[in-house]
């Protein structure tokens, strides 16, 4: 029972109309943190419904309520609740993806208009914002959903879908909806098991498959003091000024070797044992992978091991931006008034955000005091989310493992990653099932940054990739119940 060649000959014979939906969704500036973009997730919302309405799926769209942003309360875009197949003799896959994304503005440094998707003949990708983080996965479930219609084929599992468009933005209002549906009886109770593609490959040229993820806490550290901005030429030298305060305490967060300076982070960090260390070194990556990807020679580490460890078993801190500060072109002469430093640690398993977040805040308070300044200081966590680890002996992992190999010819790497996906832990604690996250795009599509793309070649065989794992569920369902 292998995916059926009508479906793979189909998908590769509509490469023109895969990318002109992909075209169609990257067009749609989904961006959730920017209230003014709020319209635009809300048409984005809309878009997925009729795609998947036409192709036959029974599709909702869950009323998530409202949130205050920027002073403002405004509506949360709806979770979409979709369905295709109820046979109870098949199992239920549950495909979870975000339709959001994140900013993004010529001026930041694009070639191309960052929601126009661009080919790049050169390098035989796609460029736009949201073509790998998570519009181009989606859309490939969409495509997938478009080649077993269009040449009647029935599919071999129930496929119910849960996409957000609060990802990039913290998932608000997500975790209360799959608790509320995942009792008796509602939408998401009797799934067999889950798949998520928002994470990537290692490196650009070997598959793989992800375990495990690290958390996230994130903090605003704010340090206030005169009531408005003062000339640095008559108050320079006779004021505390809350930039000196600030840079003075987010220089004792982290080295610039990476290592934290809190005390007791790295607390509840397992030791490495020499077994674990050779799952690393038998991964197909390597230094030059990290510095392709980031395009610069800029690893912390020549020993491969070390730098793996430190993406993937290892907390990190990472310092993001200053608001308040001016920073436009020129030259302003002026003591900020307050200034908030904006900065984030990645958790790995057996750390927990509330023991994080409450030594850093002992710590930050203890080292502000130090400095005796008349300024005030604040500090407020934003977002947040555990990390997450599942078995990837379980057969959900198989099948992907199957649908990999049939795919690329290759066996797929077994990675635990460095990003954050704080709603896979949300999934396995809700559903107690398996969940996979199986990727699409490459170590190099440069999620986030404005050099964001995915290449031909990953959007078309992911899609195919996505197609054949549902038929090799099915294949290892039967398999385990027989």
């Amino acid at each position: 029972m292998s995916i059926p060649s009508k479906v793979t000959d189909y998908m590769s014979q509509h490469e023109t109309d895969f990318v002109r939906r992909l075209q169609e969704a990257v067009g749609i500036p989904s961006v959730s943190g920017d209230p003014a973009s709020r319209p635009h997730v809300m048409e984005m919302a809309e878009w997925i419904k009729n795609e998947l309405t036409t192709l036959g799926a029974t599709v909702t769209l869950k009323d998530l309520g409202k949130q205050t942003l920027e002073g403002k309360e405004i509506q949360l875009p709806p979770a979409i609740l979709a369905s295709v197949g109820s046979d109870a003799s098949k199992p239920t896959v549950l495909i979870y993806a975000h339709y959001d994304v994140q900013p993004a503005a010529k001026e930041d440094g694009w070639d191309t208009d960052p929601f126009k998707l661009t080919y790049d003949k050169d390098r035989d990708c796609y460029h736009g914002r949201g073509s790998t983080d998570d519009k181009g996965p989606l859309v490939g479930w969409i495509n997938v959903l478009d080649a077993h219609v269009n040449t009647g084929t029935k599919l071999p599992v129930n496929i119910k879908f849960c996409l957000e468009g609060m990802e990039e933005s913290g998932s608000v209002g997500l975790d209360k909806l799959i608790v509320e549906e995942s009792q008796p009886g509602k939408f998401l109770n009797g799934v067999a098991c889950v798949c998520i593609s928002d994470n990537y490959w290692l490196n650009t040229s070997t598959p793989c498959l992800t375990y495990g993820l690290r958390g996230i806490s994130c903090f605003e550290l704010t340090i206030s003091g005169p009531k408005w901005d003062l000339h640095s030429g008559v108050f320079g030298g006779t004021v505390y000024e809350p930039m000196t305060d600030l840079i003075a305490l987010m220089s004792k967060l982290v080295t610039s070797q990476g290592k934290i300076l809190v005390p007791g982070v790295y607390k509840s960090v397992p030791p490495v044992t020499e077994d674990e260390k050779k799952l690393y070194d038998a991964l197909h990556y390597s230094i030059d992978d990290i510095d392709t990807a980031a395009g610069a020679n800029i690893a912390l580490s020549d020993d491969k091991v070390t730098v793996l460890m430190g993406r993937m078993r290892e907390p990190s801190l990472s310092l993001h931006g200053i608001e308040g500060a001016f920073s436009g072109p020129g030259t302003k002469t002026v003591i900020p008034p307050s200034v908030t430093g904006k900065f984030s640690i990645r958790l790995v398993p057996n750390q927990t955000t509330k023991e994080i977040e409450e030594l850093v805040e002992a710590y930050v308070t203890a080292e502000f005091e130090k400095l005796n300044s008349k300024s005030t200081m604040k500090i407020e966590h934003s977002e947040s989310g555990e990390p997450w680890y599942t078995d990837p002996n379980h057969w959900n992992f198989k099948a992907a493992e199957r649908a990999t190999l049939a795919v690329y010819d290759k066996k797929p790497d077994y990675t635990r990653e460095g990003g954050s996906i704080p709603i896979a832990l949300s999934f396995s604690d809700a559903l107690h099932v398996s969940v996979v996250l199986l990727p699409m795009g490459r170590g190099d599509d440069g999620a986030h940054s404005e050099k964001e793309k995915i290449d031909r070649s990953n959007y078309l065989k992911g899609t195919q990739l996505l197609g054949t794992y549902l038929w090799e569920v099915a294949k290892e369902v039967s398999k385990d119940v027989k």
